[in-house]
């Protein structure tokens, strides 16, 4: 009974001790979402990986493979996550 067999839905692009990432991270622990981490490059101009994905080079960036979202920049993120992940159990 392995949890692992599936990939989780959501990937978070992050720094270490980015304190934005870490504002996705615990919204993410709020809602007990399964995510992925990807560490990026701490130097701006290398972060290619994140302009591929969201345009931009800035973290955090997510990609929710679930709702087919991908965006960046934290308040963005913890709104878009309170929207989508934070009203299920209110209805």
């Amino acid at each position: 009974m392995s949890a692992e067999t599936t990939e989780p839905a959501i990937t978070l692009y992050r720094l270490q001790a980015c304190p934005y990432c870490e504002r996705v991270v615990r919204k993410l622990q709020e809602y007990d979402l399964p995510y992925r981490s990807r560490f990026v490059e701490p130097m701006h101009s290398d972060r290619n990986v994140v302009k591929r994905i969201s345009g931009k080079r800035t973290v955090p960036a997510i990609v929710d493979e679930e709702t087919g979202v991908t965006m960046s920049e934290s308040a963005n993120i913890v709104e878009y996550l309170d929207d989508t992940y934070g009203r299920r159990g209110d209805e």
